[in-house]
């Protein structure tokens, strides 16, 4: 690769041909701003010059150039901060800002708004075009995504993602000049188009045009009404990414102060959906090893990310009998909750409220499916686990580690690790080995199914048996494997797919990376870290399992567990 020497306000640098100049800059350490450039979880850009703000000057050029798609070349001199770049910025942002609703403090992405962060840097402190505003319905329609086109600023970043990386292709611009919007065709409500309801618009929406469904003040309602007995559920990714709201470093750990924060906002009981992931390997292991020994359907699809049921149920209707019939940890874990346990804690199910905190914003949807039997009331995201903390006046930092209520807090290190992508699969490989082989693990750790690329493969030997196994994060990826799946193709006895890219520690509802995707890796070590941690490393070895089996399960499989931790699958395309 050729390189190219070119000066970018005063200073020399040197980068490959084909370089932005935005990139060029960012390797001097000059800040370019920016609203509809965005990084990709593969390394690519997303660089459509659609808004304008990057503007900078080129010598010899009479119109500025947006740094975000302008290749540099040799000798190419550049200036970023000259009074016509800068004035070019600000004019962009003023009537950006000029067409968008003025309810900085009642909007929901305050501070975290792409938007309102570049007015306050530029000083705009005045709206300097005054006309018309264009206004339109805001859509409620689903149970996870709000989405309010007045705040839309058109940077396409989210058609990128549901498009590109996704491949779901629900949003796109319709209409032309003022009138341009960013809507499913002709103008759907959400809920009635193929949105898994994933979250990655919301992950990456610079402006509060695509929010989560706020369900706070109905967790502050339960735990102010004392005819109820609240308990509460946390996925394994809460954990890895919750201590980024309260300034920690990405990648620490907080699974202590989190037990703490959420015993001092008042739940009755603090509990751990990583109990719920054990439970899901014994059901799911036994179930994958009933396919291979008595030739059932292979390959066997795990069903623990309800962002990918959703897109399967869709668009794969012909697959139906492929994914596990296994709820995911969520459900189960409110089916448990509402059944054995209200029966040990001598409670009414009728007045156990069960609320979740998941990454995931797809959680909420499936809490509200018809065939989960309300076994989960109420879903809150990582970020609104944190709104709530800071709204308590809890100093998150200071809390002393606390460890989680028994029963159902119990877990070992197979359940941490669902909330990484490959987690699953290597979680039910654990188990399997052993109970196929009548022989212990000493190795727990598959290092092949570990790591960020969007499609892994892997061959595991179990005896005289070999375990061919895929691994997909990212619905683009998942649609590759279907396809084969389809076609034949598929040699696989086991795949894991999680819809978003990373798997859950990437979920929508988890705290903003703003395209710094490397930060997955210190997620995912966060939780590989507290797997090690853990005493126990194989959900079958859980002391609370083998007790819920004994005393109500009977065995994995059963009939009971059949009825309370099983699902079946919809041709959601024919409703």
């Amino acid at each position: 690769m050729s390189l190219v020497t070119l000066t970018i306000n005063g200073k020399k640098v040197q980068v490959e041909q084909g370089t932005t100049i935005l990139n060029a800059a960012k390797l001097l350490e000059i800040n370019i701003p920016t609203l509809c450039h965005m990084n990709l979880h593969d390394g690519s850009e997303h660089n459509p010059g659609s808004c304008r703000v990057c503007m900078v000057e080129v010598e010899g050029r009479r119109n500025l150039a947006p740094s975000c798609n302008t290749p540099v070349s040799e000798g190419m001199v550049v200036k970023t901060n000259s009074i016509k770049a800068i004035t070019a910025r600000r004019n962009v942002v003023e009537l950006l800002l000029s067409d968008h609703p003025q309810d900085c403090l009642l909007c929901e992405k305050s501070t975290n708004c792409e938007l309102q962060s570049l007015a306050a840097d530029m000083g705009i402190r005045e709206i300097k075009y005054k006309g018309e505003m264009s206004t339109f319905p805001k859509d409620v329609s689903s149970a996870s995504i709000v989405r309010n086109l007045d705040k839309c600023i058109l940077c396409r970043k989210c058609v990128t993602v549901c498009n590109e990386v996704q491949t779901v292709s629900v949003l796109s611009a319709v209409n032309r000049g003022f009138d341009t919007v960013i809507s499913p065709a002709f103008g759907m409500p959400m809920v009635d188009t193929n949105c898994t309801f994933c979250g990655q618009c919301v992950s990456v929406c610079p402006t509060g045009a695509l929010t989560e469904v706020n369900n706070t003040s109905k967790v502050w309602n339960a735990l102010n009404d004392d005819s109820k007995f609240v308990i509460v559920q946390t996925a394994p990714a809460v954990r890895a990414a919750l201590g980024e709201e309260f300034g920690n470093e990405c990648g620490t750990p907080v699974t202590g102060k989190m037990v703490a924060a959420l015993r001092s906002l008042g739940f009755d009981r603090v509990l751990d959906t990583d109990f719920a992931a054990d439970l899901t390997i014994m059901e799911e292991a036994t179930e994958l090893m009933d396919r291979i020994q008595n030739g059932g359907r292979l390959p066997m699809l795990t069903s623990c990310c309800p962002g990918w049921i959703n897109f399967f149920e869709r668009e794969f209707t012909d697959l139906l009998d492929v994914p596990s019939s296994c709820k995911s940890p969520q459900q189960m874990f409110g089916a448990i909750a509402k059944s054995y346990y209200a029966k040990k804690m001598n409670i009414d199910p009728k007045n156990m409220i069960v609320v979740s905190v998941m990454p995931c914003l797809a959680k909420k949807y499936e809490a509200a499916r018809e065939e989960m039997g309300n076994d989960v009331d109420i879903v809150i995201s990582t970020r609104e686990l944190a709104k709530m903390v800071k709204e308590a006046g809890i100093h998150f930092n200071s809390l002393h580690d606390e460890e989680f209520d028994s029963f159902l807090g119990e877990s070992t290190g197979a359940g941490v690790i669902f909330g990484v992508t490959g987690g699953v699969m290597e979680a039910a490989l654990r188990t399997a080995y052993e109970w196929i082989t009548n022989e212990t693990l000493d190795d727990v750790e598959f290092s092949m199914l570990r790591g960020m690329d969007g499609i892994r493969e892997a061959t595991i030997q179990i005896k005289d048996m070999q375990v061919k196994a895929a691994i997909a994060s990212g619905l683009g990826n998942a649609r590759k494997l279907l396809e084969k799946i389809r076609s034949g193709e598929a040699d696989y006895q086991i795949i894991e797919i999680m819809a978003c890219p990373g798997g859950c520690i990437d979920g929508g509802g988890q705290p903003y990376l703003h395209g710094h995707y490397e930060k997955l890796e210190k997620r995912a070590n966060a939780l590989y870290q507290e797997d090690r941690n853990k005493p126990l490393r194989k959900s079958h070895q859980n002391p609370a399992i083998i007790q819920l089996y004994d005393e109500f399960l009977d065995k994995p499989n059963s009939e009971i567990a059949h009825k309370l931790l099983h699902t079946h699958y919809t041709c959601r395309e024919c409703d």
